[in-house]
């Protein structure tokens, strides 16, 4: 059976998302890895309830720690490579570490880098993201261009059909909000996040990215993963740096993401971290593309059967 690896992206973290894993030691001990890299007791981050867990700089490199130990678990467990991988926006770095292409020792600076450059590009309260149910693309891109007014609007995460995310400064947002509804959107809704991903006003951020992945060590891809910003899986490392580049300001490609590993074959996904965000997308996106979220021992289980 061919299959492909799903990772996710910030939005998915919770207090106690590796709760599911408590007992098999390989997620702590790659918890432990992580905290002798970053300096910081991660696994208490995700375990306690506190604050520090929903801070960007905190929340990227915890995803991608999350996503990786779940990897490992399943290289413990199951063992059987996945015929391709892509993640959801930062869950893109954690398919590239599972893929072997990153480091995770390089990985984890990297990503709270990005973290880092993402909040700084624009100042709190000048950029907002929403969430629009129940229009077709097209429709939400003639929204983004008719609110925009002279300030960046754009559709940024094209997650499933009928739920497009889109962002930009906080003002023309808001109009498009408005401008959804007016179009029959199901719901609008601002998402309590304080950086405008995927769109224009990243672009200092990207720059300052691209500088810093000059300096990280990059291999050829053990397993294709298919990238945000081109729904194409690069082999060549500058490629794969220049679409990790052009990411922070293009949109998430996802239903494409879908479509494409259903084309090439694939009918089955494992989602490998927190949450069931991207099992529930898919299901939305391809009718006989099934995916399981990886979230416990039971989901494990049901894993093994399936590539038995």
């Amino acid at each position: 059976m061919q299959f492909a690896m799903l990772f996710p992206g910030q939005g998915s973290q919770s207090v106690g998302m590796m709760n599911g894993f408590e007992e098999h030691a390989i997620i702590k001990q790659t918890f432990e890895h992580a905290a002798d890299i970053l300096k910081q007791d991660v696994w208490a981050m995700v375990t306690q309830p506190n604050e520090l867990l929903n801070q960007t700089t905190n929340t990227q490199p915890l995803m991608l720690i999350a996503g990786f130990a779940t990897w490992k678990l399943w290289q413990s467990q199951i063992g059987t490579l996945p015929n391709a991988m892509a993640g959801h926006s930062l869950g893109e770095y954690t398919a590239l570490v599972a893929a072997g292409v990153i480091s995770f020792e390089d990985a984890l600076p990297l990503v709270r880098y990005r973290a880092e450059v993402m909040q700084g590009a624009v100042a709190e309260g000048v950029g907002a993201m929403a969430a629009i149910l129940g229009l077709e693309d097209s429709v939400v891109n003639e929204v983004c261009q008719s609110a925009a007014q002279g300030q960046v609007l754009e559709a940024v995460n094209l997650n499933s059909p009928g739920q497009v995310v889109i962002a930009g400064h906080r003002e023309a947002v808001e109009r498009g909000m408005e401008a959804a509804k007016a179009k029959s959107a199901k719901r609008a809704l601002l998402l309590p996040v304080s950086v405008p991903s995927h769109c224009a006003l990243m672009k200092p951020a990207a720059d300052k990215l691209a500088s810093y992945l000059q300096n990280v060590q990059f291999s050829t891809p053990t397993v294709q993963v298919l990238q945000n910003a081109d729904v194409i899986a690069y082999q060549d490392a500058e490629k794969i740096k220049d679409a990790l580049v052009r990411q922070l300001y293009s949109p998430v490609r996802w239903v494409e993401t879908v479509q494409t590993l259903r084309e090439q074959g694939i009918t089955q996904a494992f989602e490998c971290g927190p949450g069931k965000v991207l099992a529930g997308l898919a299901k939305r996106i391809v009718d006989d593309f099934n995916c399981v979220a990886i979230i416990n021992n039971d989901a494990l289980s049901e894993a093994k059967n399936l590539t038995a």
